[in-house]
């Protein structure tokens, strides 16, 4: 059975019906239509990017954490992907499987820009939302310097979501903006906990400048 997040927005319609261009895009993620979030769905991951000529549309990463399997349509233009050591041309109409959760993906857009849309979930399991989503949404309150709004939303995704390190990394740094020192320090020491990683990124991370000097900082990784 599928999960759905008490983050998402839910319409007691039976149906809905939706174009691309009508869903309020975000700058986050090159031109990212979060599809999934806008019409509720629980089920399954599924979003699109958009972008010009050399925009990195789908960004070089793998779902190991995750284990999802993921599925990319060429809606309009042209794309460049590449999967594992494989260089794909992707005129629109073309689809890529990415199978394997370990292999490396990524696209650019190509001559006249390109919308790719991508859909995903893991074998087995319910669905649940991955964490790019938040904060994918939590980002442009950071820039906007909405610390309150930030910490309100982290902190509902941290209930949510209990054990994914990176909201209670950025509720860490919306707490340190706010000038809670001691509960931010908290969160990023249990983040830290969670994803050894998160002790790398804070050493740089402006946004947590004021906790350096705090002896429970968690020091850099060793190299």
């Amino acid at each position: 059975m599928a999960t759905r997040s008490s983050l998402e927005r839910v319409s007691d319609r039976p149906f809905e019906i939706a174009r691309l261009d009508e869903i309020e895009r975000s700058g986050n993620r090159g031109e990212w239509i979060p599809i999934r979030r806008s019409l509720g769905i629980a089920s399954f991951g599924v979003n699109a990017w958009s972008g010009d000529e050399g925009t990195q549309l789908i960004s070089e990463h793998d779902e190991s954490s995750i284990g999802h399997e993921e599925l990319y349509l060429v809606v309009d233009g042209h794309a460049t992907f590449t999967v594992g050591d494989e260089t794909v041309d992707a005129p629109a109409g073309t689809l890529v499987f990415a199978r394997d959760p370990a292999v490396k993906r990524g696209a650019v857009a190509g001559a006249g820009g390109a919308t790719i849309l991508s859909i995903g979930a893991k074998p087995g399991e319910a669905f649940r939302v991955s964490p790019w989503e938040v904060t994918s949404e939590i980002f442009p309150l950071f820039d906007r310097g909405e610390y309150e709004e930030a910490r309100r939303r982290l902190e509902e995704a941290v209930r949510e979501f209990p054990g994914e390190g990176v909201h209670l990394y950025n509720l860490a740094c919306a707490k340190a903006q706010l000038g809670e020192k001691d509960a931010a320090l908290d969160h990023l020491l249990r983040a830290v906990e969670l994803e050894d990683r998160f002790a790398e990124y804070a050493q740089g991370d402006e946004d947590l400048a004021q906790l350096r000097d705090d002896p429970r900082f968690p020091p850099a990784p060793v190299a």
